[in-house]
């Protein structure tokens, strides 16, 4: 993988391409690869209490519920989370399950002021596959990167 500034700078060209509202969009290996090699960089795992404790969690990573659980309903105290968890100049690169809700949360972070927000595509556990399983096609998980169950 390359340097951070060349992950990042393929990341701005995917969200001009798709013309995304907020920095860049970067796959799982790449959000890695900056993790490591970043230090300022923090992972925002926006999914649900619920998700969190059944389907596993990523290490290191900040926790703040875009939708909370049951019913997913709009989490009203996200951004005032965030702002209280990291500084609106930090690197965040937000990760949900299939990476459409973070993409949501890093567009309402970009318009709250945070100046480098990153989408992980394919989220935590990826596309669903033929058979409707997550986890097998793509996502987080799938590429062996850190995570923990429970």
């Amino acid at each position: 993988m390359g340097q951070v500034s060349e992950i990042l700078q393929i990341a701005a060209q995917r969200s001009r391409d798709q013309q995304l509202a907020f920095e860049g969009a970067l796959t799982p290996r790449e959000a890695w690869e900056i993790l490591q090699r970043a230090p300022g960089a923090r992972l925002i795992d926006i999914r649900s209490r619920a998700e969190l404790d059944w389907v596993g969690r990523i290490p290191n990573a900040i926790e703040i519920e875009w939708q909370t659980y049951p019913g997913m309903k709009p989490n009203p105290y996200f951004l005032t989370e965030l702002k209280r968890a990291v500084d609106n100049e930090s690197l965040l690169l937000f990760i949900c399950r299939s990476g459409v809700r973070s993409r949501a949360a890093a567009a309402a972070a970009t318009q709250a002021g945070f100046a480098n927000c990153f989408n992980i595509l394919e989220g935590f556990e990826g596309d669903k596959d033929a058979n409707s399983r997550r986890g097998t096609v793509g996502g987080w998980r799938f590429a062996g990167l850190p995570w923990s169950q429970g």
